[in-house]
């Protein structure tokens, strides 16, 4: 499995939103339960965040490379998943 970054704010709907779909996801398919999801706040952990490229979150990286920006759907959280399950 590779590892998943995904950069958030604290007053971000959109993330909250996408935390949301990342529960609902486990919960249907038990294999994404097992993916490393590292969550960091861009506010609180702004050293990690100015090292990598974006400018909305929420923002998932796989393996270091990005695979969303922005507003999420399930769908793309899915992709996430999937991409980190290969």
């Amino acid at each position: 499995m590779k590892p998943v970054f995904m950069f958030i704010t604290d007053w971000c709907p959109y993330c909250k939103q996408a935390l949301s779909f990342m529960e609902d996801l486990k919960k249907i398919n038990p294999e994404y339960a097992n993916l490393e999801v590292k969550i960091i706040d861009e506010e609180r952990q702004p050293e990690i965040a100015k090292q990598y490229d974006y400018y909305y979150v929420p923002t998932y990286y796989v393996d270091g490379v990005k695979i969303h920006e922005g507003v999420p759907s399930k769908d793309v959280v899915r992709n996430v998943f999937e991409k980190a399950s290969k």
